[in-house]
């Protein structure tokens, strides 16, 4: 079995289910600020922790920017061999001395031969050569470009070193073909979206003889390096579990649904602005604390402050549920947040034993990153997951419109395992809100509509509203008595 060179960083470890294969030579490419520098410190000081010698060489930076990045990260170098060279002051070196040859070939010979000798003195198991930029313009041509990396290659590949090469891809010629000499290839990528800040993510393009796990995977940089975000894949997480129903805390509700939402299911609580979408969710979370469970909320429409105080409000003791630990809520800021990094805190709580979770909204949700063109697949890859873990997920979604005419900006209803429709209807000058189960996966139903109202008391469920004809279009005819309704 091929020993790995963990990198240092848990998440793309993770990838590359264990790390790089050792004693290879690999590129890591991406444009300036992708994050090279901080992936190759990290790289170095793993190595520098499990006593291997390690060895910096720098063509394109100084010794003092390599360690002003470090520093910004709280690391010390202490035990990385550092090696600068540059190429403008080899070159002032050798202007005068050169009558003969190109003035490019004595400079890159040069060059080559006072690395190497450096390298002998080291004798290091971890490289990072930075950058290939240097190095390509030493060279001049793409032929005398690619024989010197395949020396390099052949070179610490014969001296048992493990090697990372950085390319900021400042030139296109010739990166075709050091990614066919490369025994891997680590691609890094920044985007700037038309709102928020810039997201970040990596992908193995290549790793000859190891399997990883491809695809792009979202990563950010803060005090500490880097922080990967796998991509989630819902079918490397199954778990055991008992099927059961989880009641409301709403007798009425939970008879709607044929006793409940089932355990490791989804549910879309849908509806216009202001018909009661949130506090549902919230009772169904203040419902599975009081049994015990661990539950998390997503907010994403509004502060955490809020949504503990109007739960509070209608008498549910959600904040006390919070102070004890028992609920988590967590406000996200989308705009500052890529979705790979809101699969892991997702994972994180999981992993921790929360096993239900509510995201309101959906909305907020997709919304606020109109340029994340797959995150329907990624929703559905999310609930699967969940699914497969035992977790019990509420789904929040507002739709556009009051009365009348009401449409859904997304449809993700094919996505729920359960759908609660939450709609508004005008009765004898009241605004009054109905609820009625539009599907259910895992059993039977009740297809009555029923009257929902919200006070200080909480949340109550009336009779089937059956005296009434056209309550989904929010404009009923009335055909029975009015002290009938009255009087619910």
């Amino acid at each position: 079995m091929t020993a790995r060179a963990a990198t240092g960083i848990n998440g793309l470890d993770s990838i590359l289910e264990g790390g790089l294969p050792a004693d290879r030579i690999y590129l890591v490419e991406g444009d300036p600020g992708a994050g090279k520098t901080t992936l190759a410190l990290r790289f170095l000081l793993e190595g520098v922790a499990r006593g291997e010698p390690v060895l910096y060489i720098t063509l394109s930076e100084t010794e003092a920017e390599i360690r002003l990045i470090a520093e910004s990260h709280g690391w010390s170098l202490d035990g990385v061999s550092m090696f600068e060279l540059s190429a403008l002051e080899q070159q002032m070196k050798l202007e005068g001395e050169n009558t003969i040859f190109h003035a490019s070939e004595v400079e890159l010979t040069e060059t080559t031969r006072a690395l190497l000798r450096h390298v002998e003195s080291v004798a290091p198991r971890r490289v990072v050569f930075d950058s290939l930029s240097e190095l390509r313009l030493l060279a001049q041509n793409a032929l005398r470009y690619r024989r010197e990396v395949l020396n390099l290659k052949q070179y610490f590949t014969n001296r048992g070193a493990t090697v990372l090469l950085l390319d900021d891809r400042t030139s296109q010629d010739g990166d075709l073909q050091l990614q066919s000499l490369a025994h891997g290839v680590i691609t890094l990528q920044q985007l700037a979206p038309e709102y928020g800040g810039d997201r970040r993510r990596l992908r193995i393009k290549k790793l000859r003889g190891s399997t990883f796990l491809g695809g792009y995977h979202d990563f950010t940089i803060a005090t500490g390096g880097l922080r990967v975000f796998p991509r989630l894949v819902a079918a490397d997480d199954r778990q055991h579990f008992e099927k059961d129903s989880l009641s409301s805390g709403v007798g009425p509700l939970d008879k709607m649904l044929g006793g409940g939402i089932e355990r490791g299911t989804s549910t879309l609580i849908v509806g216009s602005a202001g018909t009661g979408k949130s506090a549902l969710s919230q009772q169904y979370a203040v419902a599975a604390a009081i049994r015990g469970q661990k539950a998390a909320v997503f907010a994403f429409d509004e502060l955490r402050s809020t949504a503990i105080g109007r739960a509070d409000a209608l008498g549910m003791g959600m904040g006390r549920h919070v102070d004890s630990g028992a609920i988590i809520v967590q406000q996200i800021d989308p705009a500052e947040m890529s979705p790979g990094e809101l699969m892991a805190r997702v994972r994180d709580l999981v992993d921790t034993g929360v096993t239900f979770i509510v995201i309101d909204s959906i909305n907020g949700y997709l919304y606020s990153m109109p340029e994340e063109r797959n995150l329907y697949i990624q929703m559905h890859e999310l609930l699967a997951y969940l699914g497969q873990r035992g977790v019990t997920t509420v789904l929040v979604m507002a739709q556009q419109g009051l009365v009348g005419e009401v449409t859904s900006p997304i449809d993700v209803s094919y996505l729920a395992d359960t759908v609660i429709l939450l709609r508004y209807f005008e009765a004898f000058g009241r605004v009054r809100k109905a609820v009625s189960v539009i599907k259910k996966r895992t059993g039977r139903h009740e297809d009555t509509i029923r009257e929902l109202s919200l006070d200080s008391t909480g949340i109550r469920v009336g009779d089937p509203l059956a005296d009434f004809r056209g309550v989904l279009t929010t404009v009923p005819e009335f055909d029975g008595a009015k002290e009938r309704l009255d009087s619910k």
